[in-house]
């Protein structure tokens, strides 16, 4: 009996500032994000892309792509592209493209990938304030005069 049908394994996700697709057919994957640092908050990141890669499976198939905020039930966005693997030892590569995503507060968020309505990996992406370093072009601090 041959399947007609077999979910497939998503090999890989990644977070990234951007996607280019080489001559030769391969991806540049540019600015890999675990986590997003930012000096103050909100904040609007130009451009969110999902890299996922999907293998070993058969048939036609539904991706869903979601951004979580921390709350964890707020869809943030949602992308949906179908695919199809028409042998088991082929993959597919999909590319989610979120624009102009607003942060509006710190927190975890989460990036959910899903086949056919199935969970795939659910992952974090902490959205974090971090302060700036003390630049070396200001001026040294007076020293406090004595006596």
């Amino acid at each position: 009996m041959n399947a007609t049908r077999i979910l497939p394994d998503l090999q890989c996700s990644l977070l990234c500032e951007d996607v280019r697709p080489e001559a030769n057919g391969n991806f540049i994957l540019v600015g890999v994000l675990g986590l997003v640092r930012v000096p103050q908050l909100p904040v609007t990141a130009f451009k969110l892309c999902v890299f996922n890669r999907w293998t070993a499976g058969l048939g036609q198939f539904m991706e869903t792509v979601r951004l979580v905020a921390p709350d964890q039930t707020t869809g943030l966005r949602k992308g949906q592209v179908k695919f199809t693997l028409q042998d088991a030892s082929h993959h597919a590569t999909n590319v989610t493209v979120f624009p102009q995503v607003e942060f509006p507060a710190p927190g975890i968020y989460y990036v959910e990938v899903l086949v056919d309505d199935v969970m795939k990996i659910r992952f974090p992406l902490p959205v974090v304030v971090v302060q700036p370093p003390h630049s070396a072009t200001q001026p040294p601090a007076k020293p406090e005069p004595q006596g």
